[in-house]
């Protein structure tokens, strides 16, 4: 959901410290381990969750492709992990297909555009990412490039600069265009879509990674004007925006509006489920962890229900064995402070991960 301000450095002035631990109360929280209320199911579905239990499973085919990725380079990329340590099993997996892996050139190249979530812009100086996910993808002929949009908007908002940025795109007709809501993210694609008829004729993918597809009950629970805090930080590269992050993620907002836009027939769409095992869960991330469940469900990754992050009627690849945090926001990798602190879980091959999103994506597209 929201992308907090965990990068920070640790020569930040205290102030600048305090003033980040304040904001939307979800940081640096000393609690104990949600050890003992979790489980690895997708069963009992909560209430009003029941319209995501239409997907198709396409775990066993991701895990065949990620383990091989993993095992081929993953131990030359950072925060290698053992690939049953990365992609967790829950419930009843399909069984292997047996088919093999190709890990050369793309077939298709296609384009990938990231759509982060809600905050990114006011931290994104502190966190001095690497770029590594795109340039090790660029090695196998994929493109994948990060969309701005404002960290403190409305979908709605940030769907007229996708808008932009797709339009501005070179001709590429010859190549999918494939869209990657991270978080909030997936909120602004949808709402993109529904809008900009131009936009939706030029994709053929979407994934909800750790996507916010049915907002959290977080959004409900904080006020904007605390998250309007974040242009206070030193480095902070946004604004507010029209005030509307909190708005577009609330449960509310976002089921209303699935049910009233169906979405174009001619995408495909996939969804990769943030579902973190207790001790793969910062601690930072502890307090939002125990609020998110008081409030909906313990089967959550700190920001959003494991449920309510299956786009309804999409392919699910995987169920990654993150928090909210690890799945894209690369604060340890920077910060050693973060890193035996409140990002004490934040290791997680994105590379990997990345790479074997697209090339689920591509197989898909090829057997279309």
């Amino acid at each position: 959901m929201r992308t907090s301000p965990a990068g920070e450095s640790a020569s930040f002035m205290p102030a600048a410290r305090t003033l980040a631990i304040a904001l939307a109360g979800l940081l640096l929280a000393a609690c104990a381990s949600p050890r003992s209320t979790w489980t690895a199911s997708l069963e009992p579905w909560p209430p009003g969750a029941a319209a995501t239990t239409d997907f198709v499973d396409g775990r066993a085919r991701f895990r065949e492709i990620f383990c091989a990725i993993n095992r081929e380079r993953g131990r030359q990329l950072p925060d290698w992990r053992y690939c049953e340590e990365s992609l967790l099993l829950v419930d009843q997996e399909p069984a292997p297909t047996g088919r093999p892996v190709v890990l050369g050139p793309s077939q298709v190249r296609p384009l990938g555009l990231m759509v982060p979530g809600v905050g990114w812009q006011c931290v994104r100086a502190w966190l001095d990412y690497d770029n590594s996910a795109p340039i090790h993808v660029g090695q196998y002929g994929y493109e994948l490039q990060l969309v701005e949009v404002d960290g403190l908007s409305s979908s709605a908002r940030n769907a007229a600069m996708l808008r932009e940025h797709v339009l501005a795109l070179p001709d590429r007709s010859d190549r999918p265009l494939v869209l990657i809501g991270y978080s909030k993210g997936i909120g602004d694609i949808f709402e993109a879509l529904a809008a900009y008829p131009e936009v939706a004729e030029r994709v053929d993918a979407v994934v909800a990674f750790a996507g916010a597809v049915r907002g959290s009950p977080l959004a409900d629970a904080y006020e904007q004007s605390t998250l309007n805090l974040l242009t206070w930080l030193p480095g902070s590269e946004c604004d507010e925006g029209d005030a509307g992050a909190l708005e577009s993620l609330s449960p509310a907002v976002r089921d209303a509006w699935l049910a009233d836009h169906p979405l174009p027939e001619h995408i495909l769409y996939f969804s990769i489920v943030a579902f973190p095992e207790p001790d793969r869960l910062s601690v930072g991330l502890h307090r939002s962890w125990r609020q998110l469940a008081r409030l909906r469900d313990v089967r959550n990754d700190s920001q959003v229900v494991v449920h309510d992050q299956i786009i309804p009627g999409s392919t699910l690849l995987a169920f990654a064995n993150a928090d909210h945090w690890a799945m894209a926001v690369p604060v340890a990798r920077q910060h050693p402070f973060a890193a035996s602190t409140y990002a004490s879980q934040n290791d997680f091959p994105r590379e990997v991960m990345m790479e074997a999103l697209l090339r689920a994506v591509e197989e898909a597209l090829i057997a279309r």
